[in-house]
């Protein structure tokens, strides 16, 4: 299992890094397209994990979307807590809620596919597709309660 996370998520950094370094006029060429390029491949991985386990999901979907939810909002709540909790302020708070929010569920699905077989990566898949929904959710409730200490300083600094 640790090799395949070399493989995915390592060496394509350490190559993204290299090729960067080397080809960087062409890699801004494309760099506003790459954004779509991870969406259909996190789609492609979550429609192989549906297609190989359609009966799978709808014998056990619901209780998987209810624990997945319950884990994704208790990540935002969590890491919004431990940020104020340390006395980070606001907008340090928000972004650390929704990091821990949203975790890398395609690197999830692709090694329980790997190693645990296609009924193993269905909460993974399904957290892919949930936490796109929550997560732009949970960005545009935390960006509408800006306090008003906050506005000031953002409206200066540009």
């Amino acid at each position: 299992m640790m090799m395949s996370i070399v493989q995915v998520v390592i060496l394509p950094i350490v190559a993204g890094l290299i090729i960067n370094s080397f080809f960087e006029a062409q890699v801004q060429k494309v760099v506003k397209v790459l954004p779509l390029v991870s969406v259909i491949a996190i789609m492609l991985i979550v429609g192989g994990v549906v297609a190989v386990s359609s009966q799978k999901i709808m014998e056990t979907g619901l209780l998987i979307m209810a624990v997945v939810m319950c884990h994704n909002l208790l990540g935002y709540g969590t890491g919004f807590l431990l940020a104020k909790s340390l006395h980070m302020d606001i907008t340090k708070a928000k972004a650390i809620s929704i990091e821990v929010g949203m975790q890398n569920s395609g690197l999830a699905t692709s090694l329980a596919m790997l190693h645990f077989g296609p009924a193993a990566a269905i909460p993974g898949a399904i957290f892919s597709v949930w936490h796109n929904i929550s997560g732009s959710l949970a960005a545009n409730y935390l960006s509408s309660k800006m306090n008003k200490e906050e506005l000031p300083e953002v409206q200066t600094a540009k």
